[in-house]
């Protein structure tokens, strides 16, 4: 007899398209706790933001899904927008081609993932507010504009090439080198210029293990934003590489703020990266909420 029950919701079309194949592996160790799990398929985009949202928590021990950080995203826009603010943990068990989050918790393996989910153990994870002219969403990864923005939505045209095209897209722009004009309030802190890179991280990692925010804590609070004012095409190409083990961070191009809040006000409005997602539209602003969810650690 066990009072452990789990809601499970697999994303058969996410990422590396493996969803029910890891449920199969996982699954066994649910059973072995004697558990009792509610599996449920994602249809389609969006659907697990309304699972989230208006699924009966009651009696449930955890909300757990198979697939990346873009499912994970939609769970808590769905969990931090319920009519009755009920929680419970939430649980990923990797199975997305990024997995930025499950980089920081040191957990790519989707068994060892499940193991920790039936352990029971939670930490508290912050999550950055952005508002936007139109809606408010949640992020617990990354919110960026601009270049990091074109990277995205030219890697998302060329998924046939697997890991690497993050790198392709990236050095295809930082080719373009296309400036953007901006208002950035940090802290009620102004300045205005012009902007190259502009990527605020909750996670340390992003994209398939670039570790773009080294400082970056999941529950401290602050929000870390990694800025490029003006650089010349050679000076971005040297720095790229760095930011696989972190240390771009100390290259003299590179502006590295740990904060509460920020706002952007471009001179133009365009799209934003949101968890990976493109959506939204500037002008934004971000505010960091402590602890507003639990996962299983």
């Amino acid at each position: 007899m066990s009072s452990k029950k789990f809601i499970i919701l697999v994303n058969p079309q996410g990422g590396t398209k493996q969803g029910l194949d890891i449920l199969e592996q996982v699954e066994p160790l649910f059973r072995e706790v004697g558990a009792d799990l509610d599996i449920r398929e994602t249809e389609y985009a969006g659907h697990a933001t309304e699972i989230a949202r208006e699924i009966d928590l009651e009696g449930f021990t955890g909300l757990c899904h198979i697939g990346g950080d873009g499912t994970f995203h939609e769970i808590i826009n769905g969990l931090l927008t319920r009519s009755d603010g009920k929680q419970v943990p939430l649980g990923f068990i990797p199975g997305g081609t990024g997995n930025s989050f499950m980089y920081d918790m040191e957990c790519l393996d989707p068994v060892e993932a499940a193991r920790r989910i039936v352990s029971g153990g939670t930490t508290p994870i912050d999550v950055a507010e952005v508002e936007m002219p139109e809606e408010k969403v949640y992020c617990m990864n990354i919110v960026g504009w601009g270049m990091v923005t074109d990277i995205n939505m030219s890697a998302e045209k060329l998924r046939w090439l697997g890991e690497q095209r993050y790198n392709v897209t990236t050095l295809l722009h930082v080719m373009k080198l296309k400036r953007r004009s901006a208002k950035l309030v940090i802290e009620r802190e102004e300045s205005e210029g012009d902007f190259l890179f502009t990527i605020a991280c909750n996670t340390q990692h992003t994209g398939r293990g670039m570790k773009m925010a080294p400082k970056a804590e999941l529950n401290d609070g602050l929000i870390d934003l990694v800025l490029v004012r003006d650089a010349s095409r050679l000076k971005l190409l040297q720095m790229f590489p760095k930011v696989f083990d972190g240390s771009h961070i100390d290259d003299p191009i590179v502006e590295y703020h740990q904060v509460k809040e920020f706002s952007i006000t471009p001179a133009e409005n365009e799209i934003l990266n949101l968890d990976g997602e493109l959506k939204g539209s500037t002008p934004f602003s971000v505010r960091m909420i402590p602890s507003a969810f639990s996962v299983f650690a």
